[in-house]
């Protein structure tokens, strides 16, 4: 086993705190990582709090990773020691149903192994993510990362921009399009970039005016405030598509009613209650609500190569390890621009 250090959570009451535990040995298929950068998702939070239910503790967060490969198996061909490589939400599936072999393994009817929380494979232990030194991962769902990009800002794409280009793309959002954006977080931040660069016209749907400048400076065409009535009233039936990111609970009708005939409001946060709809808001106009995960590993690796193509990163502050709690906080409070991502180099200055 590998000797790994991390910093875990140990029940949903008490802030992270530093955790020692092993992983398996690197197989014939598989590629050790040195962890070198790690985002903070808002699912790290959730889970670390039991949120959702089914934490298992210690659980290790973090499916934002961005590091170094130092060791690989004797059958691995993809990959070589010194390759940077990224992982993100998933690090297995079954590969054998028909999601798997669309290279759709986020929707593996088996159901993929989450990065973290997840029964790992072949073992009885769970998976421990990213907030941790090095990680064993099988090749097919490791991720090339290019040299010469900012590799903080890159993390981020791993889990907030896959799950944000793989709805622009499957609904072939583009030129001429008229998309709205429900919520400026790490999400949000990232669907306003991805959408512009490809060639829609991007309103930002907010409560909060003082999101106007941002938004203009991440490349949004127009910005509404959700609280004015009379703004509201100017782009009933108006877009295309919405891309919502918001986790909290919203009125759906409200929004809906913003979509033309035929549009399509995409559904990307888990709110805690069930959110509020009527189905004449739908039904006079044929729109649609949907929903999207993240991508497949394929799907990803495209995502990837388009940022470092169009220059399109993600907006992060770079914390050290033991801030890991004040991240949380201010997260909660809605205080970053637009993701927090742990220099894992700090790891190293942390006692277990």
């Amino acid at each position: 086993m590998i000797e790994t250090k991390g910093y875990a959570a140990y029940d949903p009451n008490q802030p992270l705190a530093p955790f020692n535990f092993n992983r398996r040995e690197v197989g014939p298929h598989d590629v050790l990582i040195e962890i070198l950068f790690c985002g903070v998702c808002h699912s790290d939070l959730h889970t670390a709090k039991a949120e959702w239910g089914g934490t298992q503790y210690p659980v290790v967060p973090g499916h934002e990773i961005v590091g170094r490969i130092t060791k690989v198996g004797d059958h691995v061909q993809k990959f070589k020691v010194g390759d940077l490589a990224g992982v993100g939400c998933m690090v297995d599936s079954c590969q054998t149903c028909p999601s798997c072999h669309e290279g759709l393994e986020q929707y593996c009817e088996q159901g993929f192994t989450g990065t973290y929380n997840s029964p790992e494979k072949g073992m009885d232990t769970p998976t421990y993510g990213g907030y941790s030194n090095q990680v064993v991962v099988t090749e097919n769902f490791v991720l090339k990362i290019r040299e010469d990009q900012d590799l903080a800002r890159v993390a981020p794409l791993l889990c907030a921009g896959i799950t944000t280009y793989s709805p622009l793309r499957h609904w072939n959002v583009g030129q001429g399009h008229k998309v709205a954006v429900v919520g400026l977080g790490g999400l949000g931040h990232m669907a306003v970039k991805l959408a512009a660069s490809m060639g829609a016209e991007v309103t930002v749907l907010s409560t909060s005016p003082g999101k106007e400048a941002d938004a203009q400076s991440l490349g949004a065409h127009k910005f509404v405030v959700t609280k004015d009535p009379e703004a509201l009233k100017q782009v009933r039936g108006y877009f295309d598509f919405i891309i919502n990111t918001v986790s909290a609970k919203v009125s759906l009708d409200m929004y809906a009613s913003l979509l033309r005939r035929d549009g399509t409001m995409i559904l990307l946060g888990v709110p805690p209650e069930a959110p509020e709809l009527h189905a004449g808001t739908m039904i006079f106009g044929r729109r649609s609500i949907a929903g999207s995960l993240i991508g497949g590993i394929a799907e990803t690796q495209e995502m990837l190569d388009y940022c470092a193509e169009h220059g399109i990163l993600s907006d992060v502050e770079v914390i050290d390890m033991h801030q890991i709690n004040t991240a949380y906080d201010r997260m909660l409070a809605g205080d970053v621009k637009y993701r927090f991502v742990i220099d894992m180099a700090t790891l190293e200055h942390v006692n277990a």
